[in-house]
């Protein structure tokens, strides 16, 4: 692979906190990033923000400003990784759809580009700037504007199961299903929109638990557990 994209849930950050960061998580995450952009491989990153806040989920503010919270928890989430990556021995740059003053760079194709060429970890915090979306439609729209080659999901769960496995015990994981077999049976993956975005674009996720051992770097080098997501 040359160029990859890496969704790190905001839970996932959390580790066993739910809430927060743990750093012992992200570092664990850095030191992987690491190997893999000392063999050559570009590394692009979305992080979400659950672990500060779900706009959802409020009933008392309106959503477009709960979204842009949302988006603003991102930014902090993107900024504080930045500097666990940096802090194990990679150059990073964090870009954003709007102004944050000196604290990111504005986003474009190309400043992004000129990172990656630079052998910088880039980091796409703030979503898509608009309210309505999710950074599941955001890590899609950046992989598909950079020509990443894949989509990696770190999540909390090891895979795409027909049903939630926390709920049913009897759960099947898959080891491979189509986009379309994940729209027709709304199997969540990623929203719809981020689903019909990454159909229409071509472009694969593969969906992993973060918490597995090495298990970013073995998505990777071929020793994947998790399962793809084919288009």
């Amino acid at each position: 692979m040359q160029r990859i994209l890496l969704k790190l849930s905001g839970e996932a950050l959390a580790g066993d906190k739910k809430t927060g960061f743990d750093e012992d998580t992200v570092r664990k995450v850095a030191l992987q990033v690491k190997r893999l952009t000392d063999d050559g491989i570009q590394v692009g990153i979305v992080t979400g923000g659950g672990n500060f806040w779900r706009g959802r989920t409020s009933e008392n503010i309106d959503r477009t400003k709960a979204d842009q919270i949302g988006m603003l928890a991102t930014v902090m989430n993107c900024i504080y990784v930045s500097e666990i990556f940096r802090s194990v021995g990679m150059k990073t740059a964090v870009l954003t759809p709007f102004e944050c003053g000196s604290f990111t760079k504005l986003f474009s194709k190309d400043r992004a580009n000129k990172y990656f060429e630079k052998g910088m970890v880039v980091f796409f915090a703030g979503g898509t700037g608009h309210p309505y979306f999710s950074t599941d439609t955001g890590v899609v729209l950046r992989a598909v504007e950079v020509e990443a080659e894949v989509i990696l999901l770190a999540k909390s769960i090891d895979g795409v199961y027909d049903s939630d496995p926390a709920v049913n015990p009897d759960a099947k994981k898959y080891d491979v299903i189509s986009i379309d077999d994940v729209i027709a049976g709304n199997l969540q993956v990623v929203d719809m929109t981020a689903s019909i975005l990454a159909r229409d674009n071509r472009m694969p996720m593969w969906v992993f638990g973060l918490n597995e051992e090495e298990s970013i770097v073995n998505a990777v080098k071929g020793k994947f557990t998790g399962t793809k997501v084919t288009v």
